[in-house]
């Protein structure tokens, strides 16, 4: 009896060429990448991103799903890989390997109103389903997004921002921790502030979030306040997967592995995962 064939491109990188790069902020660059053929991913999911002979590490896929051979991903300086790769320029090759997850399913948000909640990061990844909803607006209700930074310098994507607020139906609210005496047009507070004073409709709204764990426990609390169940608001975890297949056990939560079962989560099956927020 032979084994069942395995995928290769589950283990296997496969090349992809720098097609142009960009700082973002002092700690965040802009990617996008030539796979050769479509990714074919979802929304939500994410790569595994590998420099040969330094290492490899989880990277959000940060563009919607699209028809042509190109990935885009905002990556942070943080480690021997992430500095590696910010010294590349447009024309070197780096190794991805995916997409994986759960991502986001978009039947969920199909007629309804839709509430972004994105704290630091987090806007990169939501990125890819704002621009999907975007692409067929009008299947989709009043889409309210509520970005929020540190300060003003880190804001990402402020072009994109400024571009989804001219959008018919779209409100979008920046926030930032605190200005530091820079320029700003926003408001000044946390990203939670708004969602008190938000128009919600809870029999049609859904809210998708995305950024560091303390968010999601006030942001969800604050939904809650407003009518907004567990099953209606969609999280997605920022958890460092190592492998991406569910095999090294490091970004196990209980029985779930985030790596596969998510990073996209709806808050109703974390309720018995105390671990997860």
């Amino acid at each position: 009896m032979t084994n069942a064939a395995v995928d290769p491109s589950l283990y296997l990188p496969r090349p992809a060429r720098i097609v142009e790069t960009f700082p973002l902020t002092a700690q965040e660059r802009y990617y996008k990448v030539a796979l050769g053929t479509p990714l074919g991913h979802r929304p939500g999911q994410f790569v595994m991103l590998s420099l040969l002979g330094i290492g490899e590490a989880p990277i959000s896929i940060s563009c919607p799903p699209r028809d042509d051979d190109l990935l885009e991903m905002v990556i942070r300086e943080a480690g021997s890989l992430t500095r590696a790769i910010a010294r590349l320029g447009e024309g070197d090759w780096i190794g991805v390997r995916g997409p994986f997850g759960s991502g986001f399913d978009l039947d969920d948000f199909r007629g309804q109103d839709v509430i972004f909640v994105a704290g630091g990061l987090g806007l990169a990844p939501l990125r890819s389903l704002i621009e999907a909803l975007l692409a067929d607006r009008g299947a989709y209700g009043r889409i309210t997004i509520l970005s929020g930074s540190r300060t003003p310098a880190a804001e990402l994507y402020r072009d994109r921002l400024a571009a989804w607020s001219e959008v018919e139906g779209v409100e979008v609210i920046r926030l930032v921790d605190r200005t530091e005496h820079q320029p700003w047009k926003g408001r000044v507070g946390l990203v939670t502030e708004p969602i008190p004073d938000l128009a919600i409709d809870p029999r049609r709204t859904v809210a998708a979030l995305c950024g560091p764990p303390v968010m999601y426990k006030f942001t969800a609390l604050a939904l809650a306040r407003k009518g907004l169940r567990p099953e209606r608001i969609f999280v997605d975890l920022e958890r460092r997967m190592r492998c991406g297949v569910g095999k090294c056990g490091h970004c196990q939560i209980n029985h779930v592995y985030c790596c596969q079962d998510g990073p996209v989560f709806r808050l109703s099956e974390l309720s018995g995962l105390r671990e997860a927020l």
